[in-house]
């Protein structure tokens, strides 16, 4: 029998535990451990700051759903891994073995990386985090009754950069319902190389398609940005050209803002030595499999993927919800493997599939491999985009709720998009 522990309980790691009850031997256990009881559909955080969607309608009770499925579950925060002992020391004294473990713990928002940035004693905003999110709402109210400049973005080292146009366009959307949009101007801080990159280079057109979307809704962008500080309705910060060479600094006011943070991983799985990289990552091979300690995967956010390629403001790679569906399944399989005494030959697709909703419309990319050169480079927008967003928060919500597995994105990708090859995971 095979203890399987899976550290996390977000988009991946939630999943991740469905798809190895479904993938195990019947006398296997897996164990879920996690910092939070209730899980929080995070794609939705965007419509939380504004008050298009209110807290219980994407927040997900875990408990009596892994139960459903009879999976251990345990709502405690680990407080720091020893992969050694094959054990797992949490906050509260109590310590829990594995067999096998997977990572799936998200990231740790670096907020502390510049001056006063971040909700918690700064003076910027979040989606990152449901709490961030209604705090965020408070300050759009706020905003509502008292109209300013408006600062949207995300810092150096940032690589989900698709919550911040989002959010940008929805925002807008939001202003102009409220019939106040002619008394806030609106500015992009990135510090992508050129609007659209993603952290990808681009995905078809969407530079074209999100420069033309700003110029649209008159809001104007910095790119190659970096931000300096952040006061109390004012931020700092600096543009670097292709040279490396920074411009002269600029000051920029606000009455709101809302900047994402660059990531790193989380405390008690940083700083091991084989296991994680300098920014606390984890370290896999292609079969999601940590090369020193062989009984360690990981998938989502946590993984070390290094940049695409040099550019004047630090950027990293997303890890986007179809390429976690695809390291899910890909580890679901390999440790299965593994218990049944094969070795792991399961390797992820690592394609990208990406729903932008923009409150009204949207942009939907798809990279097939994420990083280029691409076998599919494909972007589009319209109104479609949003209705698919939408159907995308109630079918996961459901089919979590239901402790059911099924990928989401491969039936977006066959059904939907109509772009097959994408969905199966491949022998190494």
């Amino acid at each position: 029998m095979a203890h399987v522990v899976v550290l996390g309980a977000g988009l991946g790691g939630a999943i991740m535990a469905y798809e190895l009850k479904d993938s195990l031997r019947k006398e296997d256990t897996v164990t879920v451990v996690t910092k939070d009881a209730k899980y929080h559909f995070v794609p939705s955080n965007p419509w939380i700051a504004v008050g298009w969607r209110k807290r219980e309608e994407i927040t997900v009770d875990l408990a009596p759903a892994m139960a459903k499925r009879k999976i251990n579950f345990i709502p405690v925060a680990a407080e720091r891994l020893h992969p050694d002992k094959n054990r797992i020391e949490l906050v509260d004294g109590q310590s829990v073995t594995y067999d096998y473990l997977v990572i799936a713990t998200g990231p740790d928002l670096a907020f502390d990386e510049v001056p006063g940035l971040g909700p918690h004693g700064g003076f910027t905003q979040s989606v990152c985090h449901i709490d961030h999110a209604e705090k965020a709402e408070q300050a759009f109210q706020a905003l509502l009754k008292n109209p300013g400049p408006v600062i949207i973005g995300a810092a150096q080292g940032a690589s989900c950069f698709g919550p911040a146009y989002e959010f940008l366009f929805i925002l807008e959307t939001a202003l102009r319902r409220a019939k106040i949009r002619d008394k806030v101007p609106m500015i992009f801080v990135t510090p992508e190389p050129y609007i659209g990159h993603l952290g990808l280079d681009g995905v078809g057109d969407t530079k074209g398609l999100l420069e033309s979307e700003m110029r649209g809704k008159t809001i104007k962008w910095m790119t190659s940005t970096r931000i300096k500080k952040v006061e109390d309705g004012k931020m700092t910060v600096e543009e670097v050209g292709e040279d490396g060479v920074a411009k002269p600094e600029k000051v920029l006011p606000f009455a709101y803002s809302m900047l994402l943070p660059a990531f790193r991983g989380i405390k008690p799985v940083s700083g091991i030595e084989g296991l994680s990289n300098p920014r606390g990552f984890t370290i896999v091979d292609q079969y999601q499999q940590n090369p020193k300690f062989k009984n360690i995967f990981a998938v989502g956010v946590c993984v070390a993927i290094p940049p695409l390629a040099p550019t004047p403001v630090p950027c990293g790679v997303p890890k986007t919800g179809f390429m976690i569906e695809s390291m899910v399944t890909a580890t679901s399989h390999n440790i299965a493997n593994l218990v049944r005494g094969a070795e792991p030959d399961q390797v992820g697709t690592w394609n990208a599939i990406c729903l932008a909703d923009f409150g009204d419309g949207g942009i939907a990319f798809v990279a097939q491999p994420q990083i280029p050169p691409r076998n599919v480079n494909w972007s589009a927008s319209g109104k479609w985009v949003h209705l698919a967003k939408v159907g995308f928060e109630k079918y996961f919500m459901r089919k979590l709720r239901q402790g059911k597995s099924e990928p989401f994105y491969e039936s977006l990708a066959l059904k939907v998009l109509g772009i097959d090859k994408l969905k199966e995971t491949k022998k190494g």
